[in-house]
């Protein structure tokens, strides 16, 4: 069955919650050991993170959770159109240059001045366009996946593709799907047996969240939101080499802003503002993600306390009773509590093959919005929500 029309699963004018994966191609190994040459890739978690997150300051995307695995990457995003209406034309321009800097990149500058921005902020047709792609899901994907492409196959000392085409995309439909895919991702590594439990599987949301608890702080991938001078720039082309240039780039690179961030402070916050108008865009301030609105009914504790709980439930046989407190959490979304477990560890079961994920009546709901009778797997998961 080919793949559902991405118009029909996101729209960049529409906010919506996306569950991304990129897969390798040709058994390419994007990060850990590969057992069929020895090689150890496990440095480039740490790029694919780094990326994320210079990413998540400059696009109207949050990042909700994220895994990193040997072969492949999940990542949940939630575009924000509403966030970028924010956004004045000068600094959406900015924002673009920085990740598409253009003919910038050929004078190894890729820093865009003062006229750059103003030319591209005055061009209306143009503008408008950006601005539709600053919160498109797609374009954010493009923008990981190409980089960290070009970077591995240059490591590999060979050409052509890295990733294995499109990326998959599954509409999240409501929070029981949401909350059941967020802690899907996070137990990957666990899953993988990569890690005996959240608190030792690195570059993951959930690792980020836990130690960010305890205030451990990193240094800041997020882009420089400055434009130089007109006058600097001419002076770095005409009085540096090549060489200098490209040596100040790479260090820009790996702090642009100079700032140290608790760990998880670029990742979209877990609960919901009780005491915000649900229309409200929350736009961050900061430079390192797009805005400050959370996407749990829950807090960082309960999530964490929880997902610990799940990823302790191994062996289907010998699943404990979930406590009260989980179960009152479960309830309220509709999940059978007895059947969480299955829901979380078996998630492909149930939403593998679908195109969207949530409870069987929001997926009716999304089913019938764009024309179709029902959606894969909606049956299957009336087992594991209250009717």
């Amino acid at each position: 069955m080919p793949r559902p029309k991405r118009t029909e699963q996101f729209d960049s004018l529409e906010v919506c919650i996306v569950h991304a994966v990129q897969r390798c191609v040709r058994r390419a190994f994007l990060a850990g050991v590969d057992k069929e040459t020895g090689k150890d890739y496990s440095f480039r978690k740490e790029w694919i993170r780094r990326r994320l997150e210079s990413l998540a300051s400059v696009f109207g995307v949050d990042v909700l959770t994220y895994a990193i695995m040997s072969n492949h990457v999940h990542v949940v995003l939630r575009n924000r159109p509403d966030v970028v209406a924010e956004w004045s034309n000068e600094e959406v321009s900015l924002r673009w240059l920085r990740v598409f800097p253009g003919r910038r990149l050929d004078e190894q500058l890729a820093e865009p001045t003062e006229s750059d921005v103003q030319t591209l902020a005055k061009d209306k047709e143009r503008i408008t366009l950006i601005r539709s792609r600053m919160s498109d899901i797609s374009w954010f994907m493009r923008a990981l996946a190409e980089p960290i492409a070009r970077l591995a196959n240059q490591q590999d000392e060979c050409t052509g593709r890295f990733w294995e085409g499109r990326f998959k995309a599954q509409r999240i439909t409501d929070q029981a799907g949401l909350l059941a895919c967020a802690m899907y991702v996070d137990l990957n590594p666990v899953r993988a047996a990569m890690a005996e439990s959240p608190e030792q599987a690195e570059h993951t949301s959930a690792y980020d969240r836990i130690k960010g608890k305890r205030g451990q702080q990193i240094p800041s991938a997020a882009f420089d939101r400055i434009a130089i001078s007109n006058e600097e720039a001419g002076h770095q082309i005409r009085n540096t080499t090549i060489e200098a240039r490209q040596r100040k780039r790479s260090a820009k690179r790996r702090n642009s802003t100079g700032k140290r961030i608790v760990r998880d402070s670029w990742l979209a916050p877990l609960p919901l503002s009780a005491n915000k108008l649900s229309q409200d865009p929350e736009v961050h301030t900061d430079g390192i993600r797009a805005s400050d609105k959370g996407f749990l009914n829950m807090g960082v504790d309960s999530y964490l306390d929880l997902l610990k709980w799940t990823a302790q439930q191994r062996i289907a046989d010998a699943v404990k009773d979930i406590p009260k407190r989980m179960q009152a959490l479960l309830s309220d979304l509709g999940i059978e509590a007895n059947m969480w477990r299955d829901l979380v560890w078996n998630y492909k079961r149930y939403f593998g093959g679908s195109s969207c994920a949530g409870s069987p009546d929001s997926m009716a709901e999304h089913a019938e919005s764009i024309g179709k009778r029902f959606h894969r797997g909606q049956r299957r998961a009336l087992d594991c929500f209250a009717t």
